[in-house]
């Protein structure tokens, strides 16, 4: 071999030996703290829109993969039958309200007896006092022969109806008071049937808004089953919207990978749909288990012969994106997302440590 093949030789083996060599510095620093899944998708909190009550659809205001803005007319309702309860519910106030006012008059001239006969029996009380003394003072003018027995027998007539005018003032303010109480009572119920009509009124009107449905939150119209004339239950999903603003990942690690991952973590996510376009986004949460625990089924490794997977924990991946971007990006598409661990290198250490320390 020449000299000259011979230091191109060298020079490429020189070269390929510093290029292993800043590889296995960067891979040491960098590279390994590097997390990366392509088992990864787009995802959104869908919104179902349901009917609250029965009828008939009279009007769908809105199409297939239609955007709307929050609080967007979709579905109207027939809302005949909800206007008839109304109508009925204000009726029933009003006479509830007039029986109330009926009540509360009466109640009014009762307390106004109670006031009379209180001062009917304040006189027939001292009336007895009257006849009274002037038994006490004649009787013993009779006793020395001083007065006339008719006279103290007349005073004493005039004292036992008092007493009887007395007891029965009494029994009349008695009965007057039983009557205010009554009345109280039925005054209370009265009231009462007036709030149980407001409220028939109050859910009445309640149900006639329902049926305007309106959009809970701002997105793009999917799924939508509701046509013109169908009759809906409550319950009945209408159609679902899609958030376009709330987009996150959800990418599911292999479980060799998420040792360091933590909250906040930068991550760089690619769209399928978007060659070529990096979007920047953050660890938002790591899931306390693996997706296979929170299966229908989990697996029940302790029976038969046991085979070992590597298991996947899903990762909530916050996205940020602009609005020219959002309108590409819907739920379900395939993305690949790199996670940097390096915040949480030392970590590993500290728990080595910890463990060593056992």
């Amino acid at each position: 071999m020449s000299p000259v093949w011979r230091r191109v030789g060298w020079s490429a083996l020189g070269l390929a030996v510093l290029a292993a060599a800043i590889g296995g510095w960067w891979y040491w620093q960098d590279g390994r703290f590097r997390q990366e899944t392509n088992d990864a998708t787009l995802q959104a909190d869908q919104v179902a829109v349901s009917a609250k009550l029965a009828g008939n659809v009279t009007a769908v205001a809105v199409d297939d993969n239609q955007p709307v803005t929050g609080g967007q007319l979709l579905v109207t309702i027939d809302p005949g039958d909800v206007r008839i309860r109304l109508s009925a519910a204000e009726a029933g106030i009003a006479t509830a309200r007039a029986g109330a006012e009926a009540v509360a008059a009466t109640l009014s001239e009762a307390k106004a007896s109670v006031l009379a006969a209180e001062a009917e029996r304040a006189a027939a009380q001292s009336a007895l006092d009257q006849a009274t003394r002037e038994v006490a003072r004649y009787r013993p003018l009779v006793r020395k022969g001083a007065e006339a027995a008719q006279k103290l027998a007349r005073l004493t007539t005039e004292q036992d109806q008092a007493e009887a005018n007395l007891k029965a003032r009494q029994a009349a303010l008695n009965a007057s008071k039983e009557r205010v109480e009554s009345l109280g009572a039925q005054a209370a119920e009265a009231a009462a049937r007036v709030r149980s009509a407001e409220i028939q009124q109050q859910s009445a009107a309640r149900d006639l808004a329902d049926t305007r449905v309106a959009a809970p939150v701002a997105g793009r119209v999917a799924s939508r089953a509701v046509r013109v004339g169908q009759y809906v239950q409550p319950g009945t999903r209408l159609l679902t919207i899609v958030p376009s603003t709330d987009l996150y990942v959800i990418a599911n690690f292999k479980e060799t990978q998420v040792g360091l991952m933590r909250p906040g973590q930068p991550a760089v996510v690619r769209v399928d749909a978007l060659p070529g376009v990096t979007f920047s986004g953050r660890v938002a949460s790591v899931t306390p288990g693996t997706g296979a625990q929170f299966s229908l089924i989990p697996p029940q490794n302790a029976t038969g012969n046991f085979t070992k997977i590597v298991q996947r924990v899903p990762v909530k991946i916050a996205l940020s994106a602009g609005p020219a971007a959002r309108k590409v990006l819907s739920p379900g598409m395939s993305v690949t997302v790199e996670v940097d661990t390096r915040a949480a290198k030392a970590e590993l250490d500290a728990i080595r440590a910890e463990q060593n320390q056992q």
